[in-house]
């Protein structure tokens, strides 16, 4: 009982205090913290309602279903994708609009002051559009990073990826495939595991596949190679034979190794036939071969031993993997030269009177002890070709991207320069073949990010992808395609939102022989539909 009692006592010493606290949160009021919300307006879009027409070109008129206007309609501002369109009446239950001339693909809003309503997406259309003969419509489950166009008319595609098309479900297609033309998988291609590893490039020799990234396994084989190898022409790895060292009292068996002996300490970037022979570019330090056959010092059977030589960023080697030591290497030293003093990227070209030049860009500021600054080129040779004139300034900074266009003989380089010798170019410039600006190329104001990649098409025409919103004052999301002089292209800024980024840009045609564009990278989003890193879309 006494227990009973103290636990009463208890409750109420606990409760009273509860009950002043909750009297005087009754008796105490609370302002708003954000002011008073806006009071609404009233203005709806029926979304129910597909406007009318459901696309068209910039200039087209459309009629939207919205209700509540009216008493707005002399200080509302009707946008399509961010554009403002002009306004061409508006009723007790609908608006009409004139699509604006660089409008493109996306949800439209009316804004009265800061309230803003949103509506329906409206399609703008334009002269690129995703190819429908491409039929590889589930893309890739991770970055495609290069593709080869093969002798036999098809492509193997490389990159980060372990599935494609779907068919990777049951057992992963790990970073190679082969297609078909019209993007379809080619099951022919028996690469097993495939790569244990990011792959960057890949080339055709002599019935041959060389691959080259960031990986030390392939197939079958998990060991001895450094981030290049060389494959069959059915995708298995190339092997040989080796008989290891034994002591008399050993009875090891032949063992099989990869053929192709060669490699390096980190990632190959890039990788180009040159003569025959492989020109590889990178952020490596190291060259490395392994010795099969001979015993190290205390004798252990199996025994492979790892060489390195120091090669810096840029390498040439022979088909079976040894170093050519007539490209960029001094023997008496047995060294490489200095190369860049900062990350480097590159391009090589292929024909022309510039074939087998390198252009070389990046963070550096000297190459080979020289002062360039951010980008250089070399001769056939390996040695800094002088006729490539920079300027004495070049980009003020860093240079991503650079790519060549033998039709128009230009140079376009991205990045995070301001000016180039000089001359203000906003993140992008045009060259001459001779390294100084083409300054009838003007680039104008980026805003909302920057620009990541781009490509001068054989017409002279820019695409141009990214991490922005808007250029020269007009909303472009991601992507947009460029005059030579740097304004939009007419016609073709209509698609929606691009999200990612692209690694190539490649012209091709679709399978109805039309223009076509083949868009690779590590992106999900095109003309704001979901995109799985691979696409085509046709010029028309």
């Amino acid at each position: 009982m006494k227990i009973l009692k103290t636990l009463f006592k208890l409750t109420i010493v606990m409760v009273l205090p509860l009950m002043v606290v909750s009297c005087r949160e009754k008796e105490q009021e609370f302002s708003e913290p954000y002011g008073e919300g806006k009071a609404p307006l009233g203005i709806k879009i029926d979304a129910s309602q597909t406007p009318v027409p459901e696309s068209g070109l910039p200039g087209t008129e459309v009629t939207f279903k919205v209700t509540g206007l009216v008493p707005y309609q002399d200080e509302m501002i009707f946008r399509i994708s961010g554009e403002e369109a002009e306004v061409l009446s508006v009723t007790d239950s609908e608006v009409k609009v004139k699509v604006p001339d660089y409008a493109s693909t996306g949800v439209v809003s009316i804004s009265v002051g800061e309230v803003v309503v949103f509506g329906p997406r409206f399609t703008v259309t334009g002269l690129i559009k995703l190819d429908p003969t491409f039929q590889a419509t589930r893309g890739a489950n991770g970055t495609v990073a290069h593709i080869l166009n093969t002798d036999d008319g098809k492509q193997i595609l490389v990159g980060g990826f372990t599935n494609y098309d779907n068919k990777g479900i049951i057992r992963p297609i790990n970073r190679i495939v082969r297609i078909f033309p019209d993007g379809t998988y080619d099951a022919s291609l028996r690469t097993g595991k495939g790569a244990n590893g990011f792959l960057n490039s890949v080339v055709q020799y002599n019935n041959k596949f060389y691959i080259a990234g960031a990986f030390g396994g392939y197939g079958q084989r998990g060991d001895n190679i450094s981030n290049i190898t060389m494959l069959n022409n059915n995708g298995s790895i190339d092997t040989m034979g080796v008989e290891p060292y034994r002591r008399p009292d050993q009875t090891d068996t032949t063992k099989y190794y990869p053929t192709f002996n060669g490699g390096f300490n980190s990632s190959v970037d890039k990788m180009y036939l040159q003569d025959g022979k492989l020109l590889v570019t990178g952020n490596f330090r190291y060259y490395v071969t392994r010795t099969y056959d001979q015993p190290n010092r205390l004798e252990v059977r199996d025994t492979v031993i790892l060489d390195s030589t120091q090669v810096r960023q840029i390498a040439r080697l022979n088909p079976d993997g040894t170093l050519d030591k007539t490209y960029r290497f001094n023997e008496g030293t047995n060294s490489s030269p200095d190369a860049g003093n900062g990350s480097i990227n590159t391009y090589l070209h292929t024909e022309g009177e510039l074939k087998d030049k390198l252009l070389v860009f990046g963070s550096f500021s000297t190459f080979d002890g020289a002062n360039k600054r951010y980008v250089t080129r070399l001769n056939a040779d390996g040695t800094i070709d002088e006729t490539f004139n920079a300027g004495g300034e070049g980009p003020d900074y860093h240079v991503g991207s650079g790519s060549y266009n033998p039709e128009t003989g230009k140079y376009l380089l991205t990045g995070s320069f301001r000016t180039y010798n000089g001359v203000a170019s906003e993140q992008i410039v045009l060259l001459n073949a001779d390294g100084t600006v083409d300054e009838s190329f003007k680039p104008k104001l980026i805003t909302g990010g920057y620009i990541q990649q781009a490509r001068q098409l054989s017409d002279g025409k820019i695409v141009v992808s990214g991490y922005f919103k808007s250029y020269g004052g007009v909303y472009r999301d991601g992507f947009m395609i460029l005059e030579s002089n740097g304004d939009l292209a007419p016609g073709y800024n209509a698609t929606g939102a691009f999200s990612g980024s692209l690694w190539d840009i490649i012209e091709t045609e679709s399978e109805d022989g039309k223009r076509a564009l083949l868009l690779i990278g590590s992106f999900w989003q095109f003309d704001g539909l979901p995109a799985n890193n691979i696409i085509r879309v046709t010029i028309e």
